[in-house]
C-alpha cells in the first residue's frame, strides 16, 4: 500500500495544544460575559435539514450551504441535509421547535463551529467557530444596548481596541424606497456590503447591473458620501426621508429607522457607554433576515476585516410557523479574534503551561515516592505532572523547559530517607526541601 500524504481540506486548521489553551481562553471570556447578562448556554446539531437553511441568507449565502450527500437508498436524490451556516437560523428552529418548553423573552448562546464553501483566505475559514448572544421574544431596543456593552466588555477583556459600527435594515430599505427602487432592497444591500472592500464606483456599477437608474444610483451615492456626527448624518438623512432627494420620495420607512437609531443612541450615552461607537451609512450586513439595527465591530489596531456583526429580526420564527417573536443577536467570530490577539501578542504567557509541578523520576523507587505527593498536591488544586520513567536529569529539566512548567521536583535516596521533598523554581533558580507531609508549606512556595 502507498504511504498517504496527510492533509486537511484547505480553510480548515488543526489546533495543538497551545492553540487550544488560547483558544479556551478566548471562550472563558465570551462565556463569562454572556453570562454576566444573564445567557444560557445551548447547542444544536452541526447538520440541519437543507429546508431549513435555504433561504435564508439570500442568493450568495444559499451559494456558500456545504450540503451533505444521501447514502444508501437516497444516495441517488438531491442533498436533503447541510452543514450550518451560522447558529441564528437554527436558533430559530431551536425555538419553534421548543416553543413549549423555554419562556420569553428567550437569552441564549452558543460557542460552536460552522461551515461556509468559501474561498480560503487571509482571515476567512471554511470551518470556524461562532460565539453568538441573542434574545428573543422581545423588540426592547435595551437589548440591542447589552449587546453593544457586552461587545464592549469581551474587547476590553481581551485588550483589544475596537470600532463598533451600526446602522438599521430600515434605513436600508429606505435607500430602496427614496431611489425609486423598492423592489431592489437585497441588490442594494449586497452591493453596499462591499463598499469597504471594492470602493463606491464598483458598487455603483453593481447596482446598475441589477437595474437600478441612474437617478436611483446618484440618490444612494449621495448618502453614501454623507460624512460627520451622528447628529449630522441623522438630520441630513431625516431631510432626504422627508422627500429632499432628488427623486422627491418620501420614505416612512426609512423614518422608522432613523427613529431607532436615535433611542438606541439615546440609551448608549445614558448607559456611559466608552467604546468608539459610530452611525456607518454604508454597514448593510447582506443576511435576509435582518429587520431593525444591524452591527459590525473591526479591530483598530489590526487589519482583518469584521471581527464581530449582527442586527435585529423580527420575525425569523415566523419562517417555521411561529410569527410575531422579535428577536436581536451578535456573533463573536473567535477565529479572527484569535487572529487578532496572536498578531498584538495579546495573550497572556501563563497560557503556555498548565502544569504547576513536575516531579523528575530517578529510579522506582523514587518514583513510588512521589505518587502519593503529586495526588495530595492535586487535589489541592495544583497541576502537577509526573514525568513517566527514570530518565537523564537533563531531559527531564528540558522537558519542563518546553512546557513551560515553573517549578521542578527532584528527589533521590536521601530525600527519601529524610522524608522531605525538594522543590525548585526554575526561573529564579531558588530551592528547598520541605518535610513531605507539610502540604501548606509545598503550596506556599509554589504560590498556591
Amino acid at each position: 500500500m502507498a504511504i498517504q500524504k496527510p492533509s486537511i481540506p484547505k480553510g480548515c486548521r488543526d489546533f495543538g495544544q497551545k492553540e487550544m489553551a488560547r483558544r479556551n481562553y478566548l471562550f472563558d471570556t465570551i462565556r463569562s460575559v454572556f453570562r454576566a447578562y444573564g445567557y444560557r448556554q445551548i447547542e444544536t446539531p452541526a447538520m440541519e435539514n437543507l429546508s431549513t437553511l435555504l433561504g435564508k441568507y439570500g442568493e450568495e449565502g444559499d451559494k456558500l450551504l456545504f450540503r451533505i450527500q444521501n447514502s444508501g437508498e437516497k444516495a441517488a436524490l438531491p442533498p436533503e441535509k447541510g452543514l450550518r451556516y451560522d447558529l441564528t437560523v437554527p436558533f430559530a428552529r431551536y425555538v419553534v421547535q421548543h416553543q413549549n418548553e423555554i419562556s420569553f423573552p428567550f437569552k441564549r448562546f452558543q460557542i460552536q463551529p460552522v461551515w461556509r464553501a468559501d474561498r480560503p483566505q487571509k482571515g476567512r475559514y471554511r470551518e470556524f467557530c461562532q460565539c453568538d448572544v441573542d434574545v428573543i421574544g422581545s423588540s426592547s431596543q435595551v437589548n440591542e444596548l447589552e449587546l453593544v456593552q457586552m461587545v464592549e466588555a469581551v474587547f476590553g477583556k481581551l485588550g483589544i481596541r475596537v470600532g463598533i459600527h451600526i446602522n438599521n435594515r430600515k434605513v436600508l430599505t429606505g435607500f430602496a424606497e427614496i431611489a425609486g427602487a423598492p423592489d431592489k432592497v437585497v441588490d442594494i444591500t449586497v452591493a453596499i456590503d462591499k463598499l469597504d472592500k471594492v470602493g463606491l464606483d464598483k458598487v455603483k456599477e453593481e447596482m446598475a447591473e441589477k437595474g437600478l437608474s441612474e437617478g436611483g444610483i446618484a440618490v444612494i451615492g449621495q448618502i453614501l458620501s454623507l460624512e460627520g456626527s451622528f447628529r449630522q448624518k441623522v438630520d441630513a438623512m431625516k431631510g432626504l426621508f422627508q422627500g429632499g432627494s432628488a427623486s422627491g420620495i418620501c420614505s416612512e420607512t426609512g423614518l422608522k429607522g432613523l427613529e431607532e437609531l436615535e433611542e438606541l443612541f439615546g440609551l448608549m450615552e445614558a448607559a456611559r457607554v466608552k467604546a468608539p461607537v459610530q452611525l456607518d451609512l454604508s454597514l448593510a450586513r447582506g443576511l435576509n433576515y435582518y429587520t431593525g439595527a444591524i452591527f459590525e465591530v473591526k479591530a483598530l489596531d489590526w487589519e482583518i476585516g469584521s471581527i464581530c456583526g449582527g442586527g435585529r429580526y423580527d420575525n425569523l420564527t415566523g419562517i417555521f410557523g411561529l410569527p410575531g417573536l422579535s428577536g436581536v443577536g451578535i456573533s463573536f467570530g473567535a477565529d479572527r479574534i484569535y487572529d487578532v490577539l496572536t498578531g498584538l501578542e495579546l495573550f497572556p504567557a501563563s497560557l503556555e503551561s498548565t502544569t504547576q509541578l513536575l516531579f523528575a523520576v530517578m529510579g522506582p523507587q523514587e518514583l513510588r515516592y512521589v505518587l502519593p505527593l503529586a495526588a495530595d498536591l492535586r487535589s489541592r488544586g495544583v497541576s502537577v505532572e509526573i514525568y513517566p520513567e527514570p530518565a537523564k536529569l537533563r531531559k527531564q529539566f528540558e522537558y519542563a523547559e518546553k512546557h513551560a512548567i515553573p517549578f521542578i521536583s527532584i528527589n533521590g535516596s536521601t530525600e527519601m530517607e529524610a522524608g522531605t521533598v525538594n522543590l525548585k523554581n526554575l526561573q529564579s533558580g531558588e530551592q528547598q526541601a520541605f518535610p513531605a507531609n507539610d502540604t501548606d508549606a509545598l503550596l506556599q512556595f509554589l504560590s498556591f
